[in-house]
């Protein structure tokens, strides 16, 4: 299992910026130590106009690909499952995530946005964030918010995992989150 502090979760309300937040440490760890091997994805989301219509999986190698929908019907999507009034495309999901969740001897860190109830219709998802946990590999990831103060089961293992650390952030603390979380990343990763 991971060591005290290899797992930094982010948590925080909708819209705070826990995908920002982990997309600009990342950024900033390619930029101090471009030899980092880093592997994960995160989500972006899909907008016409003002109205957000879905969201995007990004691999941290550029590639992109469907994660939910709500103007999508087609014959596959009235079987996907719903998360609001998203219809989440697990096939696309797990055809980018799950490859760069596979744990390789040269990996350095994995980064994780987001662990939450889209990601989780994959059975294959949580497994695979499972195995990357027992690497001793560092992990950043996102999670939800428990809502009515009930957590997603497997959220809520990973938040009490014995290697987590967990930081709220918020508008008024995101930037000194930030930095906490790359101070802590760079003193975990291999010295260049």
């Amino acid at each position: 299992m991971a060591a005290p502090g290899k797992c930094l979760l982010v948590t925080g309300p909708p819209g705070v910026g826990k995908t920002t937040l982990v997309r600009r440490v990342f950024e900033s760890l390619k930029a101090s130590n471009p030899h980092l091997k880093i592997q994960g994805f995160y989500t972006r989301e899909i907008r016409e106009g003002a109205d957000r219509v879905g969201f995007e999986v990004v691999t941290l190698d550029g590639r992109t690909g469907p994660l939910a929908f709500s103007t999508i019907s087609t014959s596959d999507s009235l079987r996907w499952p719903t998360v609001g009034r998203y219809k989440v495309d697990i096939a696309s999901f797990e055809s980018l995530a799950l490859p760069v969740l596979q744990v390789k001897e040269d990996t350095n860190l994995f980064i994780i946005d987001e662990v939450g109830k889209m990601e989780l219709y994959s059975s294959s998802f949580f497994p695979a964030v499972l195995k990357v946990l027992q690497s001793n590999v560092p992990l950043l990831a996102s999670i939800p918010i428990p809502r009515n103060g009930r957590d997603i089961p497997g959220v809520a293992r990973l938040r009490n995992h014995p290697g987590a650390e967990v930081f709220t952030v918020s508008a008024s603390n995101r930037d000194a989150v930030r930095e906490e979380i790359y101070s802590k990343l760079l003193d975990l990763l291999p010295k260049q």
